[in-house]
């Protein structure tokens, strides 16, 4: 691999910096390519304007279209969509499938059947061959979300506390807002400096999937974490976003997964299953949920856009549904 095609390298991030973009766009090679290039394209504004789509849904779903399309491509050429057929997209189905959960095999049904709608009704494929696309069947609530005890948070929190370098600082900080509102992880790396009201005592969130804003109360313990971070450990830079990379080059963060998981494990917590961010989203909705807050507000608070994607957190609050339990009448348990 060249040096120019390692995206993560310093050089790399220098030139991305300087030109925009780096690495480059790829050059289209050849006819093909350029129909590919112009179907992606059009599909991506479709996504956009006309179906409104968050950020991290287009980028999913573009990602399936052209590697979908590249493969198609590179089988047949771009003529090869007048004649897609149900074998085709099983044989692209097989090949995704090696290494990949059910949960997400049946994402990569979602996202195929999506651009294949989108090639039937501008008329590059004759038939819609959408309801030939099958996943692997999934059953609604079947999977148990990961998630931390009080006991387990408390002593998160207090063993990252007592690391007082910018690194410690900066993810005591980021802690402070995953346990207290259960925020999403791109919420927290997209937080700016302006969208923290000191005077007024508040935060401003951006959603990540509906891009609305939420005003949240700002909790002393939350506020002086920030302080202490702001004061003490962010390195002095220009960039607006609060939360910053403790080595150069100085940009914002975008992933948390890492620090989460070492963060954990140096406190000696061993959640089941999942171990990023998530686990204290998960936390404080079963909070709020054994406080009897109403499950509309709850979905309100985490940002969600139905109360549907609400409901898999009922799961988590397993010793609120023992209590509730009602024995069968006529049985008995067996000794």
């Amino acid at each position: 691999v060249r040096w120019h095609m390692l995206p993560r390298t310093a050089i790399a991030k220098l030139l991305r910096l300087a030109q925009g973009k780096w690495p480059p766009e790829a050059e289209l090679i050849g006819p093909d390519a350029a129909v590919r290039q112009a179907i992606c394209c059009e599909y991506e504004a479709w996504l956009r304007e006309e179906r409104g789509l968050a950020n991290a849904t287009i980028a999913a779903l573009m990602w399936e279209a052209r590697n979908f399309l590249r493969w198609q491509f590179d089988r047949g050429g771009a003529g090869s969509l007048q004649t897609l057929s149900v074998v085709d997209v099983d044989l692209y189905m097989d090949m995704r499938a090696p290494g990949l959960r059910r949960k997400s095999l049946a994402d990569v049904a979602e996202r195929l059947r999506s651009v294949v709608r989108y090639l039937h009704r501008t008329g590059r494929v004759p038939a819609d061959l959408t309801p030939h696309i099958i996943g692997p069947m999934l059953y609604a609530y079947e999977d148990v979300p990961s998630t931390l005890d009080n006991e387990q948070i408390v002593a998160v929190l207090a063993t990252t506390r007592m690391d007082k370098s910018p690194r410690g600082l900066r993810d005591y900080a980021i802690l402070q807002l995953l346990a207290t509102y259960g925020l999403r992880e791109g919420e927290i790396c997209r937080l700016r400096l302006e969208d923290v009201n000191w005077h007024g005592e508040f935060l401003r969130i951006r959603h990540t999937k509906t891009n609305a804003y939420s005003y949240l109360p700002l909790l002393v313990p939350v506020g002086e974490a920030l302080l202490g971070y702001l004061r003490l450990g962010r390195p002095q830079v220009e960039v607006r976003e609060i939360f910053i990379r403790t080595l150069a080059p100085y940009i914002a963060m975008t992933n948390l997964y890492g620090m989460v998981r070492s963060r954990l494990a140096a406190a000696g917590v061993k959640p089941s299953g999942k171990r990023g961010p998530h686990v204290f989203r998960h936390a404080r909705a079963v909070e709020m949920l054994r406080a009897s807050v109403p499950q509309k507000l709850i979905g309100d608070l985490l940002g969600h856009r139905s109360t549907e994607s609400t409901n898999t957190y009922l799961k988590l609050a397993t010793d609120d549904l023992r209590a509730v339990a009602l024995d069968v009448p006529g049985t008995e348990v067996l000794s």
